[in-house]
C-alpha cells in the first residue's frame, strides 16, 4: 500500500466506523414504513452532517449518515482518458449486478463514481467491522484493478500496432 494511501484509508475507516451506529427507525410520516432516511430525506433532524474525506481533488469519499442508514459515495482517481473509460465501464458492470452486492446502489450520487447504501437491516445481519473492511478493501482494490486493466489495454494496443505495422 502506498504511503499516502494508508492515512487516507485510515481516515475513511475511522469515519465509517463512527457513522455506522444505525438503529431501526420507522418513518415519522407514514405508519409502518421503514425507509432509509439518507435516501428519503423526509426529516432534517434525522440526518447527520455529510463528511467528505479527500485524498486530492479527484479522489474522495462522501459519507452521508442518518439514524437508520448511511450512504458512501466514492470518487475514483482517473488520471487520463483511458482510466476514465475503464472506470466508467467497470462501475457500470458492477452496478448492473447490484442485486448480488447487497449494499451497492444501482446509481451513484452525482459527482461520484460508485455509491453504497448500508441500512440498519444490513448491520443487523452482517458484522459492522466486516462492512467497513469491505468498503476499505474495495477502495484499495479498485485502483489496482483499473491500473491492471490500463496496462492490459496498452499491451494489447502495442501488439496490435506492431502487427499492423509489420506490413509496411
Amino acid at each position: 500500500m502506498a504511503a499516502t494511501l494508508k492515512p487516507y484509508l485510515n481516515a475513511v475507516r475511522a469515519t465509517l466506523t463512527a457513522t455506522m451506529c444505525l438503529e431501526n427507525f420507522s418513518s415519522q410520516i407514514v405508519e409502518r414504513h421503514n425507509k432509509p432516511e439518507v435516501e428519503v430525506r423526509s426529516s432534517k433532524e434525522l440526518l447527520l452532517t455529510p463528511v467528505v474525506v479527500s485524498r486530492n481533488e479527484k479522489e474522495k469519499v462522501l459519507i452521508e449518515g442518518s439514524v437508520n442508514s448511511m450512504r458512501i459515495s466514492i470518487s475514483i482517481k482517473q488520471a487520463d482518458e483511458i482510466e476514465k473509460i475503464l472506470c466508467h465501464k467497470f462501475m457500470r458492470f458492477m452496478m448492473m449486478r447490484a442485486d448480488n452486492f447487497f449494499i451497492l446502489r444501482r446509481k451513484p450520487v452525482e459527482g461520484y463514481d460508485i455509491s453504497f447504501l448500508i441500512t440498519n437491516f444490513h448491520t443487523e445481519q452482517m458484522y459492522k467491522h466486516k462492512l467497513v473492511d469491505f468498503i476499505v478493501q474495495f477502495m484499495e482494490d479498485i485502483d489496482k484493478e483499473i491500473s491492471e486493466m490500463k496496462l492490459t489495454v496498452n499491451a494489447r494496443a502495442r501488439i496490435c500496432s506492431e502487427e499492423f505495422l509489420k506490413n509496411f
